[in-house]
């Protein structure tokens, strides 16, 4: 039998302060409130994970109530001006973060325990935010004996990205694990949302924008304006778009092997396989790729728990040619358009509709990649996740069909279980049907795996 209950975390004489919303809440906030209101729970970042055999439920309730002192991200609402014309932050220092908890009997074995945490986290993720009204996260407990067996967080896009998450779930762990807060306070030192807003705002804030909105510009007119034509039904017709996850146990392996002899990192060796895969299949000679970029790397952000990431516009020449060649252009290419990832989105766009509106060819954005191995710690997977590649085999499934993204071709993400690789691609049928996806994903693999076998002999 399994009851429910809140309880309620205080935050008294936190930070406060009010500004400008810095660009990542500003971004963020301007897609959900241009989403209809029933897709707005898809923005949400959420993990949720079983824990066995159990934290002490006064440990995590402690710990969460030092993690709102440590990120004021989670105590932010956001306001839009009165004129409409801009946004800003108010961070509370005071309040109370519910929690919502699931009270199962101490008997109740993990496969029980798993499947309340599921359909609580399912509940949780599954409404929206009121960013003016609300704190931008929600928790759930799953409890048996006083112990808390699964945990669900739940936070608003516009408090943090997916690598944000990632920060927040290790600080999280190390708190209910009986860390001292103030040195995790003392050895993180995160910039906070006000703070990066004040940066933003300032003189070398402005310049660094203006610097990589002015590169994303010039790439913008430079790079091909179309890569894929439509093959069957006109694109935007309204087919929903499937997703393909292809899981590779040699690919794991393999993908760390060619970075190596590379000098390289293991993502520049995806991205480059993926470029050379959009060209082929484009009959082109180079690609164009939407980069997710963490921008983590950058002063004061390694350990932000905000939404810091941008995208960066990779235009790769001879991307179908001499793979282990194209590996080290990426590496060399992706290095500069990192470094120009961080901007403000909204006036890039605004840029982007002007000179749309004379006219002007810009470069095809259609193509998104996401590497995402990495913005959990290991061993906090959602429940659930796919244990695919077991068996030392690679398989390629098709396990949702997703409403259409208006102005996608595909979007790529990479993710990693303990087993293997994972690739997992939603792309619109008008430009790459099923089994151009298949070519595109199994083309991937054999990239690095024949790069692997050159190294090797």
């Amino acid at each position: 039998m399994t009851t429910s209950r809140q309880l309620e975390i205080s935050l008294t004489a936190g930070r406060s302060g009010s500004g400008p919303a810095t660009w990542g809440q500003r971004a963020i906030w301007g897609v959900v409130h241009r989403t209809a209101p029933a897709d707005r729970p898809r923005f949400n970042i959420a993990t949720a994970t079983p824990i066995d055999p159990g934290l002490p439920l006064p440990a995590v309730l402690d710990a969460l109530g030092h993690l709102l002192r440590l990120h004021d991200s989670l105590h932010t609402r956001l306001l839009p001006e009165p004129d409409g014309a801009g946004l800003r932050q108010q961070v509370d220092p005071d309040g109370r973060l519910t929690v919502h908890v699931r009270d199962c009997a101490a008997d109740t074995g993990r496969d029980g325990l798993t499947a309340v945490g599921g359909a609580l986290h399912e509940e949780l993720a599954g409404r929206s935010f009121d960013c003016a009204a609300e704190w931008p996260i929600r928790v759930g407990l799953v409890v048996a004996d006083g112990l808390v067996r699964h945990v669900s967080l739940v936070l608003s896009h516009t408090a943090v990205d997916g690598t944000g998450m990632g920060l927040l779930v290790r600080d999280l762990a190390e708190l209910a694990l009986g860390a001292d807060p103030e040195a995790v306070r003392a050895a993180r030192s995160p910039r906070q949302p006000l703070e990066e807003a004040a940066f933003q705002t300032s003189e070398r804030g402005v310049k660094r924008d203006a610097n990589a909105r002015a590169h994303t510009l010039r790439k913008l007119r430079a790079a091909p304006a179309r890569l894929f034509p439509a093959t069957g039904a006109d694109a935007g017709s309204g087919e929903r778009f499937p997703n393909a996850v292809l899981s590779s146990p040699a690919l794991l392996r393999a993908v760390e092997t060619v970075a190596t002899a590379h000098r390289t990192g293991s993502s520049t060796v995806l991205l480059a396989a993926a470029a050379a895969m959009t060209a082929r299949l484009a009959g082109r000679s180079d690609a164009v790729l939407q980069v997710v970029v963490n921008n983590r790397f950058l002063s004061g952000l390694a350990d932000a728990v905000s939404v810091v990431a941008g995208d960066a516009l990779l235009h790769l020449p001879d991307a179908d040619g001499d793979f282990g060649a194209a590996v080290g252009r990426t590496h060399a290419a992706s290095i500069a358009a990192y470094r120009h990832a961080y901007y403000d989105r909204h006036l890039l766009d605004a840029e982007i509709e002007r000179l749309t509106a004379e006219r002007v060819p810009l470069a095809d954005r259609s193509c998104v990649f996401n590497d995402t191995r990495d913005l959990l710690p290991s061993g906090l997977a959602a429940p659930g996740a796919p244990t695919a590649g077991e068996d030392g085999r690679t398989t390629l499934d098709w396990p949702v069909d997703f409403d259409p993204r208006p102005g996608l071709t595909y979007a790529l993400d990479a993710l990693r279980t303990p087993a293997a690789l994972q690739l997992a691609m939603t792309a619109d049928p008008a430009l790459l049907p099923r089994p151009a996806m298949e070519r595109f994903l199994h083309g991937i693999e054999e990239l690095v795996l024949t790069e692997e076998r050159r190294i090797q002999a």
